[in-house]
């Protein structure tokens, strides 16, 4: 898959198909590679773009809301997830935290209990090229906890996190994090009091971003909404 990119448009396309739109019909060469221009029968340019992780946010189809791109290079940044590690992850979804840790490199384990929601998934991550990597399994990962160990990174976002965040010294290797993914703040202070039985530097945090306004005045932070997405709890084995 591509993408064909006019200004703030984007098309997500397989080499060979015809796209029609108001700026004319483009026939995508089975040759397409990104950098390529291609011309619509009116004359419109389209870019050929590869997909990014980014990208993979935008046009994923999404069975819920997929945690943001902010708070997934947090989960990286903070545990270090890297070629070889190997990814626990509960609570798939959409598949956007899974598709980006097997983007790295990471061999990752993902469960989904909603089987539509996980063939879903499996689509996702077939497109995000990554299908080789991450292991969709249909399923709660609390009935298979006692046959999960040997990782180095455990990513929740379920509503029983606290329940596996207690165990998580059983799945962990040595060294290994604790990432898990709340909306709620009631639901992270159990994560904290559960992750203090059976890990080392619990730390929670809050997610937020604000955008800045850049005009001939002068810039300055955005007076719209404070970008608040979530929270994110973080501990070591």
């Amino acid at each position: 898959m591509i993408l064909l990119t006019h200004g703030d448009r984007e098309y997500l396309r397989e080499r060979g198909e015809e796209l029609q739109t108001d700026l004319g019909v483009v026939e995508i060469p089975e040759d397409a590679r990104p950098g390529d221009v291609l011309e619509t029968h009116l004359g419109e340019e389209f870019r050929v773009r590869r997909l990014r992780g980014p990208d993979l946010f935008n046009h994923f189809e999404r069975t819920g809301a997929p945690m943001l791109p902010r708070d997934i290079g947090l989960v990286i940044g903070e545990t270090g997830i890297a070629s070889g590690d190997r990814v626990l992850d509960a609570g798939t979804g959409t598949g956007v935290l899974a598709a980006y840790a097997g983007r790295v490199g990471a061999e990752v384990v993902t469960y989904e209990r909603n089987p539509e929601f996980a063939e879903v998934a499996r689509e996702n991550m077939r497109l995000a090229g990554v299908d080789d990597r991450v292991d969709v399994r249909t399923g709660d990962l609390t009935d298979d906890l006692d046959d999960r160990s040997g990782f180095d990174v455990l990513t929740l976002d379920t509503e029983d996190a606290p329940a596996v965040a207690a165990r998580a010294d059983e799945v962990l290797v040595s060294g290994g994090f604790l990432a898990v993914y709340s909306p709620f703040v009631e639901a992270t202070r159990e994560v904290v009091e559960a992750a203090r039985g059976s890990l080392s530097d619990v730390r929670p945090v809050e997610t937020i971003q604000r955008e800045l306004d850049v005009d001939d005045r002068g810039t300055r932070p955005s007076t719209g909404p404070v970008g608040h997405s979530g929270y994110l709890v973080f501990a070591r084995n």
